[in-house]
């Protein structure tokens, strides 16, 4: 049994044990691939995200998160993530990111603004916002320091950055109809465009910054004139009624245009935001500018209704300057009321030709000038709307008057305003017919027809008639008996005379047949009319009323004229 048992041991084979070689598994492969592939997902991702600012705006209107796109150009370069309430709920704060290659858009000088359908200056944008959503716009300006928070603007800007041309800016004491957008012409065609508009550091006028484009910019030359050509420019003069305007799109939003009289050297080139006037018309643009101004003070008693700030001054019809100040006194010594009218005249207006005295100076010539006449004067300027302007002419059979020059400003000699000259004469005659002794005149002339009356009554004219009767034919008798006696040529002398003694004492028989009673019934008319009790006498003093009447009546026409001369041309207004 034992050798048994050994043999069985014997044949069962034993174990033997070696060691295995270390390796990886395949089954390792994939986690450590994941792991390579998630890392270099996070260094991409991080290598190209780009930066993160804020924006803010008035309201989030059109705007997503997680969905709104920032375009430029059309191109997407960042997303809105995040849209919060300001700290004070005045507006929201937009979050976005960008792609890394926008980062260089993002200075101080960028501008951001959400691009929506909009009408505005005569041109339709951002229809596609309709279907797609409306997108925050980007313009990235001139490169500047890198920024991060921006205010949004609301009103979409007009891009030139990239645009050949150039931009200049114009001042305006307002800013009238103008808007961004609003075209610029140059002789009609529009060239440009405005960018901007903002108020000066003081806030006494608007700049209106501008941008013409290639190769018009070109055109702009120092002494170029812009001047606002919004709406309908009416000009009235000898040839009629002109209508200027430079298109229906000014009529209704606006523009601007510009051009170099041709009263003016061009000059150079002008430069890039240059500053020029904006002018408010056409007619101002070409009017010669003076640096040289003196100011004058015109006194007026009348009223000065329709006289404002910047009424022309004229002399001879030619505008030399305009009205600065209007103002009030009362000087209670005299108890009279002045009104000084401050003028700004401009003396480079007026050239001085022929032989004048080496000696004399500017101020001796204008002395002269008011010594044989010179005068201001309130004109109408307008009768529609009753505006004022001050005149300066010659006039003859005036008072000697002379300039007063002490004093702050020199006084300038005026007279009164022709319809206060109307009134003032009107206002005389009345007076006079007033003061007219139309009562004593008629006692007067009934005493002296009484007196005729009774002296032809009293039979003294008859008497005297026939004396004279009786001289002419003592007379006759005399030339009769120097006939006899005289030499033939003149007894032909005597025959003459005695005809015409005879002719004479013909005459006076008809005078003393016709006239005597005639004469008799005539002063016997002028009596009845001269009575008191008459209707002629009656009919006298009514005319006479309703002269007085009918002078005060031209008083209150001249005097509702100065205030409304516009009646004029459409009559007196139904509620006056």
């Amino acid at each position: 049994m034992t050798e048994k048992q050994t043999d069985i041991s014997d044949t069962i084979p034993e174990a033997v044990v070696e060691k295995k070689k270390n390796s990886i598994s395949l089954v390792w492969f994939v986690p450590i691939v994941a792991v390579i592939i998630g890392v270099w997902l996070v260094w991409k991702s991080v290598s190209e995200q780009g930066p993160a600012v804020t924006i803010s705006f008035q309201s989030a209107d059109g705007l997503e998160a997680g969905k709104t796109k920032i375009k430029y150009k059309d191109v997407e370069i960042g997303r809105v993530e995040k849209i919060r309430f300001d700290d004070d709920l005045s507006g929201v704060e937009v979050t976005a990111e960008f792609v890394k290659d926008a980062e260089r858009m993002l200075s101080e000088n960028t501008r951001f603004w959400v691009v929506r359908a909009r009408v505005a200056a005569g041109e339709v944008s951002g229809l596609s916002t309709l279907f797609s959503g409306a997108y925050i716009g980007i313009d990235p300006g001139r490169p500047g320091k890198l920024q991060k928070h921006f205010k949004g603007l609301e009103t979409p800007p007009i891009v030139t950055e990239d645009l050949p041309g150039a931009h200049f800016l114009l001042q305006a004491p307002r800013l009238a109809s103008l808007d961004i957008g609003s075209p610029v012409y140059y002789r009609q065609i529009e060239v440009g465009q405005v960018v901007a508009y903002y108020l000066d550091e003081e806030g006494r006028a608007v700049n209106i910054k501008i941008f013409i484009r290639d190769p018009h910019h070109k055109r702009v030359k120092k002494n170029t004139r812009f001047w606002n050509a919004g709406g309908l420019d009416f000009v009235m003069d000898a040839n009629g009624i002109k209508v200027n305007t430079e298109s229906f799109m000014t009529i209704m939003l606006g523009g601007i245009a510009f051009d170099t009289p041709v009263n003016l050297e061009p000059g150079g080139e002008a430069e890039k935001n240059d500053v020029f006037p904006l002018y408010e018309t056409l007619e101002n643009a070409s009017e010669k500018k003076y640096a040289k101004k003196e100011k004058w003070l015109m006194q007026f008693d009348g009223s000065v209704r329709g006289l404002t700030a910047g009424a022309p001054v004229e002399l001879k019809g030619i505008r030399i300057g305009q009205v600065v100040d209007v103002s009030l006194e009362f000087n209670y010594d005299s108890q009279e009321i002045r009104i000084p009218v401050l003028t700004e005249i401009e003396t480079d207006r007026i050239t001085y030709t022929g032989s004048i005295p080496a000696d004399s100076s500017r101020q001796k010539i204008i002395d002269d000038m008011v010594a044989k006449g010179l005068r201001a004067q309130l004109r109408s300027g307008n009768l529609i709307t009753g505006q004022l302007l001050i005149s300066l002419d010659f006039y003859k059979n005036i008072p000697d008057r002379s300039i007063r020059w002490e004093g702050r400003y020199p006084l300038f000699p005026t007279i009164p305003a022709p319809l206060d000259e109307v009134t003032s004469s009107l206002t005389h005659l009345l007076g006079k017919i007033e003061r007219f002794p139309l009562e004593q005149i008629g006692k007067d002339l009934g005493e002296f027809v009484r007196g005729a009356n009774e002296a032809v009554n009293s039979g003294e004219l008859k008497r005297s008639l026939a004396a004279l009767d009786q001289s002419l034919e003592e007379l006759k008798q005399f030339a009769v008996q120097i006939n006899r006696e005289l030499s033939p040529e003149v007894k032909k002398a005597a025959i003459s005379l005695d005809k015409s003694l005879g002719h004479l004492e013909h005459t006076l028989k008809q005078v003393d047949r016709k006239v005597t009673p005639q004469l008799h019934s005539a002063l016997t008319d002028v009596g009845n009319i001269v009575n008191k009790d008459s209707v002629l006498y009656a009919d006298m003093k009514r005319m006479m009323t309703e002269l007085a009447d009918a002078a005060r009546a031209v008083r209150l026409v001249a005097d509702y004229l100065e205030r409304h001369p516009e009646a004029l041309l459409y009559g007196k207004d139904k509620n006056q």
